[in-house]
């Protein structure tokens, strides 16, 4: 047989060869380091035999599928280190990840002590070097062996497979796992791991069914990779939004009042108020945008015209049940059908076209107690909700100028580079999800593609993704532990008009269907909040920050300058304090350093004589005694210009 290698040379052999043979054939150093292989585009184990003429690539811990490889195996000595330290435990699945693997277990929950006599058992593990087979079993027989090793988590995983489906276990020495590999040779290939972290999860992750606890890790191909890796997470949580967050007094939450509805504390709304008054000024003053105010709950007899009662119905807070009460309402997820009535509530002409509805909406939404967390999924939050109502012939300018919106917005916020762009589409294999012909979905999906194209926006495409009525442009950002979060939405409705029969009058006198455009210039407000924290790790642009100058006194005999300085600072428009306390100058800047505020503004004898501020920031540190009418210059159009000064010094 002729095996083709990557670089294209031939190998010849005469007989059926392992793919570790084959390795220790090319190198012994390419089969020390080998960890698994792709024979004709799949990945096989090292210990697969190859008897006919393949394409073969031996990957190592530098190939992604090397390194998974380790990782998988590395889920197995975990959860054999498991066994032997919590013998009761039950074990369900454990496979690889992007950022390394987890495994769940039904058992208490793990501390960190835990974790860490779990890593010195998987140490010895490793040490013991046991070589690692697998094999197969019959259905029944596979069943009957976890039965036994009472392992019902597995039972039901081998009850799942199809039933001619090849079901395989591992073995390393005695501990055998249901597993379809693949795996290293041996236990021995670990060279630098760490258990990271644990939490619940359930099982096959329905809310349901049992609660199991997960534990995670992360292998790399040397200690240094590891330590590297270690670092990052570390810098991660110090970016956590939630741990952050709370750390600031932005935001907390309340067991008695429920999950899901933080309370956003004083500094928080700061932010908010800016972000949101920020975004109201720019909508109706440059945008032409007009504001409307609507309820927050309606009759279910608005969402059957929707269409949200057949497909969303699961979504809402419904207040009341159709089988005994008169009426039902539900609170609102979402402003669209409300502003429709807002548009019906006079004739249009097409000349009043297009116009745009803009609403600070607060919204609804019965999310999953599973899915909730901090701010970036709630069950109660705020959005910069919009709908524009346009003549067909007026739709593409007018997604554009959405899109543009948008893009202006995060390039404000200093984001733009951070967010990906999705086309969201029907799934024409799961139509009943939908309203509208295919016909339609097709002519939406290609218009909103085509705006894409010729604006240069890179773009994927997600099947399933849209929205019942229309296809729409997601723009999403990755938080800190590489989850995608939707920030930005606008959808391309040609149906919604039909169902609330809207009109306008075209210049020949007939009634004609307008388009709509569902959107948001800055999306939740909360899950911003929480996108801002982590990207700037609370240190936010001066513009945004809730106190953006603190005044220190040198000792009491300044505390009136102080003062003074405050009111000049305040009078325009700056957020201000003064710290009044007896204490030394140099603890008040610590602290305010720890408070990630902007500037400080040092005063004492020179000052006051003077009319003079000593800056301190946290752009530059010691920017140098100035005249405070200089320094109210600088700040004032770093604040309207919404200017985000690089970060040139750290904290000392």
């Amino acid at each position: 047989m002729i095996i083709t290698l990557k670089d294209g040379s031939c190998k010849e052999y005469s007989q059926a060869m392992s793919v570790i043979d084959i390795a220790k054939d090319i190198s012994e150093g390419l089969a020390r380091a080998a960890c698994v292989a792709e024979v004709n585009g799949g990945i096989v184990d090292l210990r697969t035999v190859v008897s006919e003429d393949c394409a073969l690539n031996i990957l190592t811990a530098d190939d992604p599928e090397g390194l998974r490889t380790i990782r998988h195996t590395c889920s197995h000595i975990m959860a054999e280190a498991v066994k032997r330290l919590f013998p009761d435990v039950k074990l369900a699945i454990g496979p690889s990840i992007d950022t390394g693997w987890y495994y769940d277990f039904d058992a208490e929950p793990f501390s960190r002590d835990d974790l860490d006599a779990i890593e010195k058992e998987m140490k010895k593990i490793i040490k013991e070097g046991h070589a690692i087979t697998r094999y197969t079993l019959p259905r029944a027989e596979a069943i009957r062996f976890m039965e036994e090793k009472g392992e019902p988590y597995k039972v039901e995983l081998i009850e799942d497979l199809p039933e001619d489906a090849e079901i395989s276990f591992y073995d390393q020495g005695g501990f055998v796992d249901l597993c379809a590999g693949p795996h290293l040779m041996s236990t021995r290939g670990i060279k630098a791991y760490k258990l990271t972290s644990s939490s619940m999860a359930y099982w096959r992750g329905d809310s349901n069914r049992a609660q199991l606890q997960r534990i995670y890790g992360t292998a790399f191909k040397t200690k240094d990779e590891l330590s590297d890796y270690l670092a990052y997470l570390a810098d991660i949580k110090n970016r956590d939004h939630n741990r952050l967050g709370r750390e600031m007094e932005l935001f907390t939450t309340v067991d008695v009042i429920g999950q899901g509805l933080p309370l956003i504390m004083p500094k928080g709304t700061k932010i908010i108020m800016k972000l949101q008054r920020w975004i109201e000024d720019l909508e109706d003053k440059e945008w032409g945008y007009v504001r409307t105010k609507t309820p927050l709950m309606a009759k279910s007899d608005l969402y059957k015209i929707s269409g949200h009662w057949d497909h969303y119905k699961d979504g809402m807070f419904v207040l009341g049940d159709e089988k005994k009460d008169k009426e039902v309402f539900a609170l609102r997820p979402m402003t669209c059908p409300f502003q429709y009535y807002v548009y019906k509530a006079s004739q249009k002409s097409y000349r009043d076209l297009p116009i745009r509805y803009g609403e600070t909406s607060t919204l609804f939404r019965n999310e999953d107690s599973g899915e909730m967390h901090g701010l970036t999924r709630v069950r109660q939050f705020t959005i910069s909700e919009g709908h524009l109502i346009v003549r067909p012939d007026q739709m593409v300018e007018e997604f554009k100028g959405c899109l543009a919106l948008a893009k202006y917005v995060l390039t404000t916020l200093g984001v733009n580079d951070d967010v990906t762009y999705h086309l969201s589409k029907w799934d024409p294999e799961d139509s009943e999800k939908y309203i509208g012909a295919p016909e339609v979905w097709e002519q939406t999906e290609q218009h909103i593609r085509d705006v894409l194209t010729e604006l240069e926006i890179p773009f994927v495409e997600d099947v399933g993704e849209a929205a019942f009525y229309g296809p729409k442009v997601d723009i999403n950002a990755r938080n800190v532990y590489g989850k995608d979060d939707t920030m930005i939405t606008i959808q391309w409705d040609a149906l919604l008009a039909e169902q609330f029969d809207m009109y306008y009058i075209d210049q020949n006198g007939d009634k004609v269907r307008p388009y709509i455009i569902h959107r948001t210039s800055l999306g939740c407000y909360e899950r911003t909040l929480a996108w801002l924290i982590e990207k700037y790790a609370g240190k936010f642009p001066t513009w945004l920050c809730p106190e953006q100058v603190r005044v220190l006194p040198i000792s009491e005999k300044y505390a009136d300058y102080a003062q003074q300085v405050r009111k000049e600072l305040a009078k325009n428009d700056i957020d201000v304090t003064v710290d009044s306390r007896s204490e030394k100058i140099g603890y008040k800047i610590r602290d305010a350093r720890n408070s990630r505020i902007p500037y400080m503004l040092i005063v004492g004898e020179k000052e006051q004589a003077e009319g003079t501020v000593s800056v301190r920031s946290r752009f530059a540190g010691d920017e140098g005694v100035k005249p405070l009418d200089s320094f109210l210059e600088q700040i004032c159009k770093e604040i309207r210009t919404k200017e985000i000064r690089k970060e040139e010094v750290t904290d000392k």
